[in-house]
């Protein structure tokens, strides 16, 4: 079978190709791609290429497919699977396998035969091996490609940790009733972690949610609101911290007491050393947002270390049960990771959206990858429309979901879209 699929050959190489795929093994299994959100972890390992530690060394002789943050239906299962995958059903992936063999190893950065950016790949035994490729039940594509990020943003929940006074032992996850702060946080997947803080099991009791753009501030907040917050028991408070003194607005929004759980958003070193600046007793810092510059680095105070037990946690993605969580909570409705789209667009578009993600405004750019479509702005579907009948009824569809991306919009672009 061919596939349409975006190769990497190095540093900023990426090519749209046509390409036979080889036929299955008995331990292998042919799926369909439908979607796939493109994230900053593919512009990092395009502009490293080799240099990346999840990509291989002879990417430039042997090409692998970027993306990993994708969605489709499997269509034929190599006989050792066929108990337990069947053909037709959706999927959703876990690319962090963390096989013993290559730890780095990954769909979309590592094998040349499956990412996210094609339109039919061969899914090798180490990924079912590790119970990484995931039954997926929910009525859009879209949302099992944001299961992967959302794994991630709830991995940072996780891997949070405090002590009671005492006590060596580490109580896993954020303090629940505690204080929390989102530094730079309504960008993508800031916004997920403000709908997952709002409707997970262990919630803060306060959270504040930082930017420096008020356009961005205003987003968020219309979507998670102030009242709904309430009504899941948390006090939101957005706030601007782009003029004045950031610090002392935001220790004015704990009370005075500073926060049990502060995590970075951005990687930005001012953004860091307020976080360290604001962090109460045994306050845990997140830095959830992994810089491309390999000596990154920021001022953290060790006085508050000492004496007030502060300490700092991070991950590179989610693990399994991360994912299978997101995949549980959003086929239950308990949160909605619509929000975090702002731009969709085909295939064709992934090699310049890829390799220039850092300068496009907003949030995740959704790709279908068995469609030729630019990238476009949900935001300009309402101009587009003026001439063009598909963007017009694309536009309809959005506004009738408070202006996010969905499951509607989602089947009339598949069913009206130019197929690539």
């Amino acid at each position: 079978m061919k596939t349409k699929a975006v190769r990497i050959y190095g540093v900023n190489d990426l090519r749209l190709e046509e390409f036979e795929l080889p036929q299955i093994q008995d331990d292998e299994i042919l799926a369909e791609v439908i979607s796939d959100s493109i994230c900053m972890s593919s512009y990092k390992a395009t502009i490293q290429g080799p240099a990346h530690k999840r990509v291989p060394n002879d990417v430039a002789e042997h090409p692998v497919i970027i993306g990993h943050e994708f969605c489709g239906r499997i269509l034929e299962v190599g006989k050792k699977w066929s108990g337990k995958f069947q053909p037709g059903e959706k999927f959703a992936i876990q690319p962090a396998i963390n096989a013993k063999e290559n730890v780095y190893a990954a769909p979309g950065y590592s094998f040349p035969y499956i990412g996210g950016d094609a339109t039919y790949i061969v899914i090798p035994a180490t990924v079912m091996e590790h119970n990484c490729l995931l039954h997926y039940n929910g009525q859009a594509f879209y949302t099992g490609s944001l299961a992967e990020p959302v794994s991630c943003i709830i991995g940072g929940y996780h891997v949070n940790y405090h002590t009671k006074a005492g006590s060596y032992v580490h109580e896993m996850g954020i303090k629940e009733g505690g204080k929390m702060a989102l530094l730079a946080g309504v960008g993508p997947m800031g916004l997920g972690a403000i709908d997952y803080a709002l409707h997970c099991d262990r919630k803060p009791s306060l959270l504040v949610v930082t930017d420096i753009d008020d356009d961005r501030l205003k987003r968020a907040a219309s979507i998670y609101t102030v009242e709904e917050a309430a009504a899941n028991g948390v006090q939101l408070v957005y706030l601007n911290t782009g003029a004045g003194d950031a610090v002392a607005a935001l220790m004015e929004a704990s009370g005075g007491t500073g926060y049990d759980d502060v995590y970075v958003y951005a990687p930005v070193r001012p953004v860091v050393e307020q976080a360290s600046a604001i962090l109460g007793y045994d306050g845990c810092l997140n830095f959830f947002a992994g810089p491309s510059n390999t000596e990154f680095a920021a001022e953290f105070n060790f006085y508050n270390v000492h004496y007030m037990a502060t300490h700092v946690a991070g991950n590179s993605g989610g693990n399994n049960d991360d994912l299978i969580e997101a995949l549980d909570m959003m086929s239950k409705g308990k949160i909605n990771p619509s929000a975090m789209v702002t731009h969709v667009g085909g295939l064709d578009c992934v090699v310049e959206t890829t390799k220039n993600l850092p300068n496009i405004k907003g949030g995740k750019k959704l790709v279908y990858t068995h469609v030729s479509m630019p990238l476009t702005a949900i935001a300009d579907f309402e101009k587009l429309g003026e001439s063009d009948p598909m963007f017009a009824e694309l536009d309809a569809l959005v506004k009738k979901h408070n202006g996010l991306w969905n499951a509607e919009a989602e089947k009339y672009l598949l069913e009206h879209a130019k197929e690539i």
